[in-house]
């Protein structure tokens, strides 16, 4: 059996489909709202599986959200929106599970429902492209940013000798250290700054972070910059 419940400030749509559902053997209605706070109370109180929720309601959009903290494991199925883009985009972000348009049958309120209670959601193809498109979107805005470098004291004092032009053995001798340890400091820079060749390391360090795999900042080391 799946428990539902159903949020309309609309008296007659409210009680046209609770007649409706009366003839359903699979379905029983546990409660009607025609308000945000007898919505609040009734998916508190009596947890229906799912909520049918009439999205022309006022603040429709704020009462998914706040049911997602005060009653996660309700289902909320948006009701009569219109099969638009940027309605069904505003719903999913609200949190709502399914979605029965305006132009949507009593039968595919009844599949939308049972698709809900089996955690499926309930979406045309075109509006299932849509969100799609959406998340793509989203996927390229949180995409992680240039990764932070952490270099060393040392390594600093390399990068800034090898941007002077100095060899391995010159920097060793400025720094008064073997070849080998500057060699091996050169080593992890390169990998660090995910170059192959010493000669691009303070290419890397000054080009713009939007460019560069690593950030390190958009100035040159000899500025001592946090890395």
């Amino acid at each position: 059996m799946i428990h539902v419940a159903i949020a309309c400030d609309i008296r007659l749509y409210r009680e046209g489909l609770i007649l409706h559902f009366a003839r359903q053997e699979r379905l029983e209605v546990l409660g009607s709202a025609s308000t945000a706070e007898e919505t609040h109370r009734l998916a508190r109180e009596l947890a229906p599986d799912v909520l049918l929720l009439d999205m022309a309601m006022h603040d429709s959009l704020a009462i998914v959200q706040e049911l997602r903290t005060t009653a996660p494991g309700v289902r909320v199925i948006a009701l009569a929106i219109p099969e638009l883009e940027h309605a069904v985009i505003a719903c999913a972000e609200a949190g709502v599970w399914g979605f029965v348009m305006r132009e949507a049958s009593f039968t595919d309120l009844i599949d939308a429902i049972v698709s809900a209670a089996r955690g499926e959601a309930s979406i045309s193809p075109r509006m299932a492209a849509a969100l799609l498109r959406r998340i793509t979107s989203l996927a390229a805005d949180r995409a992680p940013g240039p990764t932070h470098v952490e270099l060393t004291s040392r390594e600093r004092d390399v990068v800034r000798l090898i941007d002077d032009g100095l060899s391995n053995k010159e920097i060793a001798a400025r720094l008064n250290v073997e070849s080998a340890t500057v060699k091996n400091h050169v080593h992890n820079i390169l990998d660090k700054l995910q170059v192959r060749r010493r000669g691009e390391i303070a290419a890397r360090l000054r080009r713009p972070a939007a460019e560069s795999p690593a950030h390190v900042g958009t100035d040159s080391v000899r500025r001592e910059m946090t890395y």
